[in-house]
């Protein structure tokens, strides 16, 4: 198993007492992207594994989620180089429009300033400055997690070549009518004065009022209710169902709006529900999306009576006041006027923010560019119908169909500066002409080029080819195209990955982007709380990777990645990874200090002892449930297979149950020496992806050869041993009953107790000296006298307690225990011999009872045992 030597084991290697991650971490990584470990060859024979990083914000810092993400990216491309493939995991960050305009508008405020005293170039050319000084701060936080990137690599979606690819697309999305410009309903911030996508608008519960209003008068008049009164100034038509009763002779005539002095249509329409409020609801096609399909549905004006600032823009007193105050002003007006029917305050509903400025959205009617996105969706959901590309988990399948099953033409404009200018001219009699990357816009008098730029999401759309250098043929797209894998967080299936899927499947002839998607949960804290700064939880991981190092954080995330579910992490866990890597330190050193070595071939198994055979068994399985576990994308459970593997079965067994063979030398130490030397190499191997910092200090120190990032990733070389596995288990047994028994009789775990041990006619024959060793058993000796017998899978271990413990203050406590679950079980039998009880109690409560009854039980029958184990007078 032990594969590939780079160069022969160094002699007597050591290893300083203690590890100090913040010692070798940094030098680590500088020397593995010095020596191009993370780089790849477009060129090279070898099959490709491609992942593109989800692009970060260029305003951004590496929080936990990305943290999370990363290590498991990077436990992904650290395997797959190790098992021989040409392995790229694309870096690159995101220009991140409204963030970064925002960022940069911030700076000039302090100025006293806007992005207009300036204007758009010197606004650009300010942004692009901000971003080489203050910008990709990430990268540094990235290589301190010791994230395996392409740094030659590396793109940004404004550099000249993704510029080329968004203008490319854009195009050939034009030229086939896919691109329109047309006057619809959208999302609108007025702090950022721009249209945002469904994506960049957060929901959140807010209070608010419902107000109802009574429209026209006497039998023609209606009432509504509406939770945004201010709106009511664009009203252009009342809607009612179609089958309802109560208003079928208003419809098809025309009603006065109050405070405005228009009269407006009743209209029927089968969208209205007529079992929610009154059954009737105000139109405002200029200000509501369903109102908009309504509107278009019956030929209604549509009357906008808001500026992109939110301010009331209808003639009348209520002209020039900002939303909130019209709404309190045209409520007062109702009121005086004897419309308002009913009032409700404080109104709990849901409402749109800005989520980059947390400013109220406004629905919108604006001309905007929009992308048809029928055809692409129809693409996008049949590839992960037909299997060419898999969700994993599964269960996610229904969430994405019913995204891209249901998408709406997606808004692609931005009223910004910062981003992909929109390559459109309008000319001076009205003419439209899309440019080309390799075209020339057209030029004279009149002609001016669209100043809305494109949603962020357009350009990382094109993420998984356009980094390869798309639209060019290029070597690497011809070699990394399409992706291996996307990880991914589920919260942005529905956006980033969808985008992905439609533009890969379109500019790349029907090749999807990647191969399979493995969606992972979010990060929260330990109690399931989402990590905000409001709520106080949200976590630095840079203050965890200082305190503990950055294995412990990595393999505290990977340890907690299920599959498509959220991940609690706390710092006591971290702390926790953290002693799991100092024990990989000592137990290495140990071994080192032992004769572990990788020299020479692995002896035959007829020359090993049993120990030594069912460790390399069980060295085995663990390769094979890792590898099971790395292709099913269950990062927590091979974390846990080899935490287990390592702590439990290396260090807490098969080094105690060998330290006799050390210490006592000659050809059987040097034979498990060497065995010990083959489960450290593998073990560290296998590990090296999770926690790739303390693996590399301690496989290059075990094996004298370059770096573990780039040996060969194990593999099951088949060997297995049941006979080994049983005899090993039954040592198992002996240690843990006995341990049991001086634990319940209050030994300290290193007092020395006199012992004979009957285990003749046994498989545990061979091992008395490491059991003696494990539980601090002394020879019997003159004088004697057993007072307690344990007999164990077959054997006997007859124990000398007299002189160890006060024999009468324990039967005391254990008589006082036994009294207590004796009462417990009375009192439960009780109840639940008790019909009437039985009748009226709840099932949970009725379980409850049935748990402590079956604990009492236990615990009368672990009592009255020990009890009868102490050393008669």
């Amino acid at each position: 198993m032990t594969e590939n030597p780079q160069h022969q084991t160094a002699s007597n290697p050591e290893l300083p007492t203690q590890y100090a991650p913040a010692e070798v971490e940094g030098k680590l990584y500088e020397r593995w992207v010095e020596r191009g470990y993370f780089e790849a060859d477009a060129t090279s024979d070898k099959p490709p594994f491609t992942v593109v990083i989800p692009p970060p914000n260029v305003t951004g810092s590496l929080h936990l989620g990305h943290a999370f993400e990363h290590t498991l990216i990077d436990a992904l491309t650290r395997r797959k180089r190790m098992q021989g493939y040409e392995t790229l995991w694309q870096p690159g960050m995101d220009h991140a429009g409204i963030a970064t305009q925002n960022v940069v508008e911030r700076e000039l405020a302090k100025e006293g300033k806007s992005r207009h005293d300036l204007g758009r170039e010197a606004f650009i050319d300010r942004v692009w400055q901000w971003k080489g000084e203050s910008g990709g701060q990430i990268s540094g936080q990235m290589k301190r997690l010791g994230d395996g990137v392409a740094w030659s690599r590396e793109r940004f979606t404004m550099d000249e070549g993704l510029s080329q690819a968004v203008q490319t697309i854009f195009k050939k999305l034009y030229d086939d009518e896919l691109i329109y410009r047309a006057e619809r309903i959208i999302n609108w911030c007025p702090r950022c004065l721009t249209a945002i996508s469904d994506i960049e608008v957060e929901y959140q519960d807010d209070d608010g009022e419902l107000v109802s209003i009574r429209y026209g008068e006497g039998e023609d008049s209606i009432v509504v209710a509406t939770t945004r009164a201010e709106t009511m100034l664009g009203d252009t038509a009342v809607a009612v169902h179609p089958e309802d009763d109560r208003y079928k002779h208003l419809v098809g005539k025309e009603i006065e709006l109050p405070l405005t002095g228009r009269r407006i249509p009743v209209v029927a329409d089968e969208h209205v529900d007529p079992e929610f409020g009154t059954g009737a609801v105000k139109v405002t096609p200029a200000h509501d999306p369903n109102d908009f399909e309504i509107g278009q549905r019956h030929g209604l004006p549509s009357l906008a009576v808001m500026d992109e600032h939110a301010i009331i823009t209808a003639h009348g007193p209520f002209q020039g006041l900002d939303r909130l105050e019209a709404r309190s002003a045209i409520v007062g007006a109702l009121r005086a006027d004897g419309r308002i029917v009913a009032e409700k305050r404080p109104y709990v509903h849901s409402v749109g923010h800005c989520s980059r400025c947390k400013t109220t959205i406004e629905p919108r009617l604006s001309m905007q560019w929009w992308v048809k996105v029928g055809p692409l969706a129809k693409a996008a959901g049949d590839a992960v119908r037909d299997g060419q590309v898999k969700i994993h988990p599964q269960e996610m399948e229904k969430r994405y169909f019913d995204w891209v099953d249901n998408l709406h033409d997606w808004c692609i404009s931005r009223q910004l500066w910062w981003g992909h200018r929109i390559p459109v001219w309008y000319g001076p009699d009205g003419e439209i002409v899309c440019v080309g990357p390799d075209e020339q816009p057209p030029s004279g008098e009149g002609w001016t080029q669209e100043t809305d730029v494109l949603d962020t999401w357009f350009s990382s759309g094109l993420w998984p080819f356009s980094t390869l250098g798309w639209p060019e043929q290029t070597e690497s797209l011809a070699k990394f195209y399409p992706n291996s894998v996307l990880v991914t967080g589920y919260d942005i299936l529905f956006f980033w990955v969808a985008r992905m899927m439609m533009f890969g499947l379109y500019a790349m002839d029907g090749t999807p982007p990647f191969h399979t998607i493995a969606l992972h949960g979010m990060v929260r804290d330990q109690f399931g709380k989402k990590m905000s700064k409001s709520f106080g939880n949200a976590v630095n991981p840079l203050d965890w990777m200082d305190k503990y190092g950055s294995d412990a954080l990595r393999f505290t995330l990977a340890r907690g990645a299920n599959p498509g579910v959220d991940v609690p992490i706390g710092e006591d866990w971290v702390q926790g990874s953290r002693n799991f890597a100092n024990k990989i330190w000592n137990a290495t050193r140990f071994a080192l200090m032992n004769g572990a070595t990788i020299e020479g071939e692995l002896p035959d198994p007829s020359q090993m002892s049993a120990t030594d055979r069912w460790i390399l068994s069980k060295l085995n399985k663990t390769v094979a449930e890792v590898d099971a576990f790395y292709d099913d994308f269950q990062f927590s459970k091979l974390s846990e297979a080899l935490f287990h593997f390592a702590w439990d079965e290396v260090f807490d067994w098969y080094v105690e149950l060998s330290k006799t063979t050390f210490f006592a030398g000659g050809e059987q130490a040097k034979v498990s020496g060497r065995v010990l030397g083959e489960v450290l190499d593998v073990m560290l191997r296998l590990l090296h992806p999770v926690v790739p910092f303390v693996t590399e200090t301690l496989w290059t120190t075990l094996t004298g050869r370059e770096s573990v990032v780039i040996a060969d990733w194990p593999k099951d070389s088949g060997f297995r041993d049941a006979a080994a596995e049983q005899e090993i288990e039954l040592v198992q047994q002996v240690v843990t009953e006995v341990r049991r028994f001086r634990s319940d009789q209050g030994l300290q775990p290193g007092q020395k107790v006199p012992a004979e041990l009957t285990l003749t006619g046994t498989a545990l024959a061979p091992h008395e000296a490491a059991i003696r060793q494990l539980l601090r058993l002394q020879p019997a000796g003159d004088g004697f006298h057993a007072t307690a017998s344990l007999p164990v899978a077959g054997a006997t271990v007859a124990l000398d307690l007299s002189g160890t413990i006060d024999v009468e203050a324990e039967r005391k406590r254990l008589t006082k225990d036994l009294g207590a679950a004796e009462k417990e079980k009375a009192q439960a039998n009780a109840k639940l011999g008790n019909e009437a009880f039985l009748a009226k109690a709840p099932d949970n409560v009725v379980d409850k009872i049935r748990t402590r009854l079956a604990k009492a039980d236990a615990d009368i029958a672990r009592i009255t045992a020990q009890l009868a184990n102490l050393p008669q007078n």
